[in-house]
């Protein structure tokens, strides 16, 4: 399904309105991530059992995508984004309110259900809206911001928690997320509506989703970001353990690491079209492979100091936003008529190796220690780079390509 691309101003607008949703969802995904250690000490619970809220929120994020795809699809993808934000933001709220550790799970699952409908939806409608000379720039600006979510929520985590406690930071989350949803339905205000096309299908969905699959140029891009979510996120909740073993500050620590992938994510946004420009999008791939791979050797590196884990964790940001922002933009085109399908299969595959990257690594580091587990998954992620990098790109983007043209 495909509208009118916008000029530039709308497309400035649009980046401003989506932008804000994707801060907020971001804020909310990673804001746990760096106070698993003092959840697992609230609840009495081993920092293993408790590093599963990762998987909590990334399986259902994963799960629900081949459900909205179509529903995007046929309902209209702004709609959807608008009712997933006025969800988050609820389920946000039960998990700061949840008596238990149970229960903290299970509105960590509803989140991750209601978030699912946030940045895939948003990716496709820029995929509909936006010429494919102008998209990677644009999408990697909404991108940006969702990385200066993850960012905020890092610092915010590592650095207030202890004065507001885990369900004070929850709360704050689900305040943005409150003034995202109030945005969108602003930005909403005189926009016609749109249109509702036939109720979807589970025969047709699937045959669209068996169509997509069978789609060359698809494969690679889904069994990529698959492995790139694994080997990136997978490590995340262990962070403050990982720390810890070098006799550094875990939460806090942990916290800044947060911070410092979030600014490697927007350092590549500032450099994406000098990048798009010199290097182009196959040469930048596997340039992104190598600075991630890097960076998981340093964040292993944690016992030889503080500055080690800082670095690293700057260098895998900025490796892995420009690798997965360089597939989303591939993903975008392999089925122009169906792009809410295509992005879904694509965040089921991402969410998919992410909610896997926890119980992966932690089993590595259970059985062959944290530093032989970072290096594989260093070099998992560089033969990742490598292996896009060197195909050819969806046909829609070499018919417009973004490499040989400035935003």
């Amino acid at each position: 399904m495909t509208t009118d691309h916008l000029a530039p101003a709308a497309i400035h607008r649009m980046v401003a309105v989506f932008g804000l949703c994707g801060f907020a969802a971001s804020l909310a995904t990673r804001a746990l991530d760096p106070l698993m250690a003092e959840l697992a000490h609230d609840f009495s619970a081993p920092h293993g059992e408790v590093a599963l809220l990762a998987t909590a929120f990334a399986l259902p994020y994963a799960l629900v995508q081949p459900v909205l795809g179509p529903v995007g699809d046929a309902l209209g993808k702004r709609r959807i984004v608008t009712l997933c934000a006025a969800l988050l933001a609820l389920t946000l709220v039960l998990c700061a309110l949840a008596p238990g550790l149970s229960w903290l799970f299970a509105a960590r699952i509803a989140s991750g259900l209601a978030a699912g409908g946030i940045f895939p939806l948003t990716l496709a409608l820029f995929g509909d809206s936006v010429p494919l000379a102008q998209r990677q720039v644009a999408i990697s600006r909404v991108l940006g911001c969702s990385i200066l979510g993850q960012l905020c929520g890092g610092i915010l985590s590592g650095l207030v928690a202890e004065h507001i406690g885990w369900r004070g930071v929850m709360g704050i989350c689900a305040g943005v997320v409150v003034l995202a949803f109030l945005v969108l339905l602003a930005e909403a205000r005189g926009r016609p509506r749109a249109p509702i096309g036939p109720r979807p299908q589970l025969g047709a969905s699937l045959r669209r989703y068996g169509g997509i699959l069978r789609t060359p140029a698809a494969r690679p891009l889904f069994i990529g970001v698959f492995l790139e979510g694994m080997a990136v996120f997978g490590a995340f909740p262990f962070l403050s353990a990982l720390l810890a073993q070098g006799n550094l500050s875990g939460t806090a620590q942990a916290g800044l690491a947060v911070g410092s992938f979030g600014l490697g994510g927007f350092g590549y946004t500032l450099l994406a079209p000098l990048l798009l420009r010199h290097l182009g999008q196959g040469r930048m791939m596997q340039v992104a492979g190598a600075s991630a791979a890097l960076g998981l050797c340093g964040i292993a590196a944690a016992p030889l100091g503080a500055a080690w884990p800082l670095l690293g964790a700057f260098l895998l940001g900025l490796g892995y936003f420009m690798l997965h922002n360089s597939i989303q933009v591939r993903v975008t085109e392999v089925a122009p008529q169906a792009r809410g399908s295509a992005v879904a299969l694509h965040a089921f595959c991402f969410f998919l190796g992410q909610s896997l990257g926890p119980a992966v690594y932690g089993s590595g580091i259970n059985g062959l220690g944290p530093a032989t587990t970072m290096a594989l998954g260093a070099a998992g992620i560089l033969a990742v780079g490598a292996w896009l990098g060197a195909l050819r790109p969806p046909a829609g983007t070499q018919r417009e390509s973004p490499e040989r043209k400035t935003a």
